[in-house]
């Protein structure tokens, strides 16, 4: 959506200690104890948003709010403040107020025309001022809020010092606000201000610049989602964390342009209006020379050196030094981390003076900087740079694919991605087909390293094409396997990456000394079944490419055929032996410093536990896993981890930190369909568990769909299994028993286990609900064989625990119990939230049929005390319908069409409760509180919280226990 006029963030971000500052003095001040209270910092910092968010706090408490601002000149005036402030209170509802405003003004204008002793008629002035403010009675206590004091004049201030002594015993607080970095030596607010700190007659909040958390969180709350980290990272880069920069900037730019893989082109060439002008406006009072030297301090950059600055400008070292003297009182620049450096004050002034250079003037200043600084050995990237700009592009190329080399080698894999762009926009005429195919293929590694994966997929095409140009099959044949990775990210089906590696094995048929290229290929064609559960010619294809690389000794091809194989195994239910063989090929790597594949191994080990309901390792690795990505900026196997371990939070009942991993991955690695399906299907699964109906519909269908088209067990099993159970959950048992029936056919082809346990249970229950055992029990024979096959131990919990609902529907009620207790405490064991609460509700049911009711009701509450902990109202409804006496006797009735916890809501809700409030006294989160009256509200047919109190009036009930 393209954004257009004022853009502000919805919530005041970074200074909850600054307001949790003022709700105290408030309090003090509502006592009796008033005091004055500075709020300095920065233009745009945010002082401005935080005294509004005092005077919401002080009308809270019933204080009475009064405004005043100085404007630009005022310094020069007579109490250019104080009259602003007796208008405020003159148009003042309160008769006190308005008094009090006639009586300042009328003051005000008299001495300022009276003849005499002007010096004693101005302390007398002040005296009676002070008198009138501290003595004023608005009928209780005043919030007095001056801004922009560092443009009052001396008499304004004059007043505003001589208050604090008086406020101690008055029931006010005084706030004023100024701009910390433009308190001039002569401005009177810096003499006011170096007398009152130091003396305690006043207290300051002094706000700082948001740093990247901050600015994550503010951006996200005006999008309305979690930003991609590359984007925030921009607009921390952009704005310099100043609230007001962020917001200007979403003001001028398209929001949906923001993706991980177009934000920060976008915002690099966002330069808001608004600043630009006022940068603009105070150019226009510098000195012609001054102009001349802060346009090539601007072409130099945001950081440039006093050295380099004379030598573009041809200027004296004395006249530079003015200039930038000149600049400083600008407050445009200000001096850098050491004596000879400087730097600009904001990005955003840096770009707005760039912009106002004229192009010619730019490109000669480029080719100075570039020249100079390659002749004083400055960075490559920082020449290439310049060269590029003075479209010198032989020598931009030289040095874009030094630095691009020195990047790659350093990971810095984002700065290698633009930097090898940059020697390709400056191809010399003359390069080789060999040399170009080289470079693509380069550009095409790192940008895969960072998750840009069309762009991967287009370079090694060009490079692909490039080298078979030319006859070069085993270069050729060696980019194939990046290809078919890239093309796997991109939801490319097996088939088609299958045809590929076997074409380029088909094409080395002869050729010598292309051992290592057919070993790359083998890995790589065992990696392409393994992502469809082809397991036994994954073993194949593993094995024989490991041996062929130890003959030739390519360790890197040897640590990804290991990392292969020891997912494979593990999936085969050879733990042990696959689990040993992943943590040895991670150690091997890192050791080695192969970050490639050290990260693909993390990879492998954290997704195969998340799977394999192995948490506990999961959460170890994948955790680690994310940190070394990150470290080497290796973004797509970072993302990647993210979205599985948001599936383990989910999994063990993180559900509020589950959503956020998966929201986080969602933005970040847009650029990998892997990490999109999953952390579509981890918060497809919280949509379901929390009775969000259509979101979870939506979130797993589109998840399914392109797991569907990428042909892969592991992509489309998962959320078609979400989309069974929340069929079931919603008693659509004839949907669920469907596409359990799906998810059976596509594991049973390859003897899975791991993605077609949670299938048993969802089945089971279904058959069950619809009173056919017998099915039931042919259900879980044939999904319980191919369970057994594989023995992996995270999956046979289901087994036990769908015997014991069968032991149930059957009567055999002793059975029953101890099966399902089992199953109950290998789920607790293996941490496994969702199937573990049923299980409490299976024994629950067990326990009340038996006629047990108090520990019924004791499970029951259990059961709603942890889901309710999480927001799982689809389990807490479960619950309730569950509920049973403590006492005896037969289940009470859910409250139709409401739960037992519903109702209890509902009349809170009759009784003018808000949500906040009901959650205090229900000890629940507010979050829970706000599904619940959702929930509530689609059951009635109701659109507003008052039918619910007409509801309630109609019905003369007590919820269960009461």
């Amino acid at each position: 959506m393209p954004a257009h006029g004022v853009v502000q963030s919805p919530v005041l971000v970074g200074r909850d200690e600054f307001v949790a500052l003022a709700d105290r003095r408030l309090a003090e001040a509502a006592a009796g104890a008033g005091q004055l209270l500075f709020v300095a910092g920065e233009a745009g910092i945010g002082k401005t948003r935080l005294l509004g968010a005092i005077a919401r706090r002080a009308r809270a408490r019933g204080f009475t709010v009064v405004r005043a601002a100085a404007f630009p000149g005022d310094a020069q005036s007579f109490a250019g403040l104080l009259l602003d402030l007796a208008g405020d209170l003159t148009s003042a509802r309160e008769p006190a107020l308005s008094d009090l405003g006639r009586s300042l003004s009328s003051r005000l204008r008299a001495i300022s025309t009276a003849d005499g002793d002007a010096h004693r008629q101005r302390r007398l002035l002040v005296q009676n001022v002070v008198d009138l403010l501290v003595m004023a009675e608005p009928g209780g206590p005043m919030l007095l809020i001056l801004e922009d004091l560092h443009w009052a004049d001396e008499l304004s201030l004059d007043v505003l010092g001589h208050l604090p002594g008086r406020l101690a015993s008055r029931p006010m607080l005084v706030a004023g606000a100024y701009r910390s970095d433009e308190l001039y030596p002569k401005l009177p607010m810096r003499d006011l201000r170096a007398r009152l700190l130091p003396q305690r007659l006043a207290e300051e909040i002094r706000l700082p610049r948001l740093n990247p958390d901050q600015i994550a969180t503010m951006t996200g709350a005006v999008l309305g989602r979690p930003a991609p980290a590359q984007v925030v990272a921009a607009i921390h880069d952009r704005s310099n964390g100043i609230p007001l920069h962020v917001e200007e900037f979403f003001a001028a730019i398209d929001q949906d342009a923001l993706t991980p893989q177009s934000g920060a082109v976008v915002l690099a060439a966002a330069v808001p209006d608004t600043l630009a002008d006022a940068v603009l406006s105070r150019a226009r009072h510098l000195a012609a020379r001054t102009r001349e030297v802060a346009s090539a301090a601007a072409v130099i950059g945001r950081s440039f050196d006093f050295d380099l600055l004379t030598a573009v400008t041809e200027a004296a070292p004395a006249e530079v030094a003015d200039a930038l003297r000149e600049l400083r009182e600008a407050y445009l620049v200000m001096p850098g981390t050491d004596a000879v450096t400087f730097d600009f004050r904001h990005a955003l002034i840096r770009d707005t003076l760039y912009a106002d250079t004229d192009l010619p003037v730019r490109r000669r200043l480029h080719e100075s900087v570039a020249r100079t600084a390659s002749e004083r050995g400055y960075r490559d990237e920082f020449i290439s740079t310049h060269f590029e700009q003075a479209q010198l592009a032989e020598r931009a190329y030289h040095h874009a694919l030094i630095a691009a080399r020195e990047a790659a080698s350093i990971s810095a894999h984002g700065e290698a991605r633009e930097l090898f762009r940059r020697a390709v926009r400056n191809l010399p005429a003359g390069l080789s087909a060999v040399d170009r195919a080289d470079l693509f293929a380069a550009l095409g590694d790192e940008a895969a390293a960072t998750d840009d994966n069309t762009a991967a997929a287009e370079a090694y095409k060009t490079a692909h094409d490039l080298a078979t140009g030319v006859g070069e099959v085993r270069a050729a044949a060696a980019l194939v396997p990046r290809m078919v990775a890239v093309a796997h990210l991109l939801g490319t089906g097996l088939d088609a990456r299958v045809r590929t590696l076997r074409g380029a094995l088909d094409s080395l048929e002869g050729v010598t000394g292309a051992d290592r290229e057919r070993a790359r290929l083998r890995s790589a064609m065992a990696a392409t079944f393994l992502m469809d559960d082809g397991l036994d010619e994954a073993i194949v294809h593993g094995e024989r490419g490991r041996a062929e690389s130890r003959r030739i000794g390519d360790d890197e091809a040897v640590l990804n055929a290991e990392a292969t194989l020891g997912s494979v195994l593990v999936f085969v239910g050879r733990m042990e032996q696959g689990w040993e063989l992943l943590e040895g090929a991670i150690a091997r790597a890192r050791d080695t410093d192969q970050e490639a594949e050290a990260a693909r191994g993390y990879r492998m080990i954290g997704s195969c536990a998340s799977v394999l309901v192995e948490y506990d390792r999961a959460e170890h690795w994948l955790a680690e896993g994310v940190r070394y990505g990150e470290k080497v900026e290796l973004w797509n196997h970072r993302h990647y981890m993210a979205s599985h371990l948001a599936h383990v939070q989910w999994a063990t009942g993180q559900w509020d930190t589950a959503k956020m991993t998966a929201q986080q991955a969602l933005a970040d690695g847009r650029g990998g369909i892997t990490t999109r399906i999953t952390a579509q299907y981890v918060l497809g699964y919280l949509a379901m568990g929390r009775g969000d109906w259509n979101a979870a519909a939506e979130l797993l269908g589109e998840a399914f769909a392109e797991g569907e088209r990428m042909a892969e067990l592991q992509r489309l099993s998962p959320p078609l299994w979400g989309l069974a159970e929340a069929a079931r959950c919603r008693g659509d048992h004839d949907t669920a028993l469907m596409l359990c029936e799906r998810g059976h056919e596509v594991s049973a082809n390859v003897t899975d286990a791991a993605y077609l346990f949670p299938y048993l249970l969802t089945g089971v229950r279904a058959h069950l609900a619809r009173d056919d055992v017998e099915a039931a029990q042919a259900w879980s024979d044939r999904v319980g064989v191919v369970l057994a096959a594989r023995g992996i131990p995270g999956t046979l919990p289901a087994v036990e625990h769908a015997r014991g609902l069968l032991l149930l529907a059957r009567g055999d009620v002793a059975a029953a119990q101890r099966t399902i207790a089992a199953a109950s405490e290998s789920w607790q064991v293996r941490r496994r939230f969702w199937e573990g609460a049923w299980a409490l509700l299976d024994l629950a049911a067990v326990a009340a049929k038996a006629r047990r009711h108090a520990e019924a009701a004791r499970l029951v509450a259990q059961v709603r005390g942890s889901a309710e902990s999480v927001g799982a109202t689809t389990l807490v409804d479960a619950a309730d319908r569950l509920a049973v006496p403590s006492g005896g006797g037969r289940p009470v009735d859910p409250w139709h069409p409401l739960s037992g916890r519903e109702f209890e809501v509902s009349q809170l809700v009759a009784a003018g409760l808000t949500n906040r409030q009901i959650a205090e006294r229900l000890v629940l989160s507010p979050k829970t509180v706000s599904a619940h009256v959702e929930h509530i509200l689609t059951k009635l047919g109701a659109a507003r919280r008052t039918e619910i109190a007409a509801w309630c009036a109609t019905v003369r009930r007590e919820p269960p226990g009461q």
